[in-house]
């Protein structure tokens, strides 16, 4: 979208909120770059440029606006609806891996040469992966300088850097301030969108200080409208007992993270998540943060989707009652896909159930001092030692779960953000025990395909029914054809029309 100068220009003129993490405004005279809608006066069109991430921003020189604050925009939509090479590139981007393996591990994951890579993020994104992984390192580090008393040493490699050195000059590049400046601004509360709010890391601001150690407490907003009855109702329906739970109205999980584990409790606001998150280790922030963001498909842009399934006059009504409803996803592929395989053909009671039992023979246990949270799920390097006879699941089940497992383990299958979509379902659907309904719900809530269908769902077909809509799976999918690329948000519309807790907000 950067590209189309008036489009862009009308959106800054409008204040238009809706188009924020899609493009950046830089502004010539001053060097500075915002936010479609930042709250000041628009400069001139001639004094505008615009560019489609805030690395390419500061890489042509620019600072991040102290009223606005550009970064902390909710992510581009884009990322989450692809699955080409630049988009897989960008979520691992944002998940940390170039912090952690460098260039080379990025490209490793992706299959390409790193020059082919750096190649097409400059072409799409105007910046390469360690523009990209160096602005996060910034995001990360003003989050971190803003909300905890650590020193800045321990500040800056938490955040990524590997010298104070570059964590200084970094800082002062990007925000116009020093470490220390910025910490006492933050203190002072004038930082953030529209003077309201202390920013943090991409697609967050602060919401307090840290009081506790080891604790952040932050706000993740989103593009509105967003429907939180389906997203943490399907959560909180389908919570794992020891791993997930609902207490005083925020859904909480555990979090296997890369340096230790994390805990996190977000709560449903008005016009943002209140997320609580406490780390072992705060080099694991970016990652928690992002995993979060994507189990809520904060980043999506409900506009578009709800106008396009608006187009079909059996689903208006749905869309119209209750727009913005969002695809309940996960903080963990291999996670969801062992837990679909637990739930094939069984309720959604016996699926906890069965999970349950997983967690607490090979989870990694943990404290949770402020509520029941007891262990992390199990890796699969953990469950594939498990004896199948010790399983209370039909033999067939039990076969599909430790072949599951055993791909998962040995990386002959790998599920997260760099999986290419149409591969992955390749090589689900060979798996025994793996039908469409399995490769698809896998495909939709732990790939975070937006286009992922479920035709054969029982509750998808009586619900079709009940709306006058085929129910037969070929000729549901045939008229599904229109609402593409959406069809997984349209389940979620479809879903939405039985009484089922999974559509209810918990008390």
């Amino acid at each position: 979208m950067y590209t189309d100068t008036e489009r862009c220009v009308r959106a800054v003129r409008s204040k238009d909120a809706r188009f924020d993490g899609w493009f950046f405004t830089a502004v010539l005279t001053t060097r500075i770059y915002c936010r479609p809608s930042c709250p000041v006066v628009p400069p001139k069109a001639e004094n505008m440029t615009f560019y489609p991430s805030a690395a390419a921003c500061q890489q042509a020189g620019f600072r991040a606006c102290k009223r606005c604050r550009p970064d902390t925009s909710p992510g581009s939509p884009e990322w989450n609806a692809r699955a080409d090479t630049v988009a897989r590139a960008v979520r691992l981007i944002q998940d940390g891996v170039v912090d952690r393996e460098g260039v080379p591990g990025l490209a490793g994951r992706l299959g390409y040469s790193a020059r082919q890579i750096e190649r097409q993020l400059l072409a799409e994104l105007g910046a390469g992966p360690l523009a990209l992984a160096r602005a996060q390192r910034a995001q990360t580090a003003r989050l971190l300088i803003e909300t905890t008393g650590l020193p800045m040493a321990d500040v800056a490699f938490a955040a990524g850097f590997s010298s104070i050195r570059a964590f200084n000059d970094t800082v002062r590049e990007v925000f116009a301030l020093s470490p220390s400046e910025l910490r006492a601004r933050g203190a002072r509360g004038t930082s953030g969108a529209g003077g309201a709010d202390r920013a943090g890391t991409r697609g967050t601001s602060v919401t307090e200080p840290m009081t506790t150690p080891g604790v952040i407490s932050l706000r993740l907003p989103f593009r509105a409208p967003l429907n939180p009855d389906n997203l943490f109702g399907h959560l909180a329906a389908t919570a794992v007992p020891g791993v997930e739970e609902w207490r005083d109205g925020a859904y909480r999980r555990t979090l296997s993270l890369p340096y230790g584990h994390g805990i996190v409790a977000l709560t449903p606001r008005p016009d943002h998540i209140a997320c609580r998150l406490s780390l072992t280790d705060p080099r694991d922030l970016t990652l928690a943060i992002s995993s979060c963001r994507r189990m809520l498909d904060l980043d999506a842009d409900p506009v578009a989707v709800d106008e396009q399934l608006r187009a079909d006059p059996l689903l208006a009504p749905l869309v119209d009652k209750a727009p913005g409803r969002r695809v309940p996803r996960t903080v963990d592929a291999a996670e969801f896909a062992v837990r679909a395989v637990l739930g094939q053909q069984v309720s959604t009671a016996a699926a906890r159930t069965h999970a349950a039992r997983l967690v607490t023979a090979h989870g990694v246990p943990v404290d949770d001092p402020e509520g029941g949270l007891t262990h992390l799920f199990p890796a699969p390097q953990a469950l594939a030692a498990l004896d199948p006879e010790a399983l209370a699941l039909p033999r067939t089940r039990r076969t599909t779960l430790t072949t599951l497992v055993a791909a998962l383990a040995d990386g002959s299958l790998r599920l997260g953000p760099d999986s290419d979509w149409d591969r992955a379902r390749e090589q689900l659907i060979v798996l025994p025990g793996f039908g469409p309904w399995t490769v698809e719900v896998i495909a939709m809530r732990a790939l975070g395909d937006p286009d992922a269908f479920l035709p054969t769902d029982l509750g998808m077909r009586r619900a079709a029914a009940g709306l006058g809509l085929p129910s037969t799976p070929a000729a549901l999918t045939a008229r599904a054809a229109a609402w593409r690329p959406w069809r997984a948000y349209a389940v979620q519309y479809l879903w939405a029309t039985e009484d089922h807790a999974i559509n209810h907000l918990p008390a």
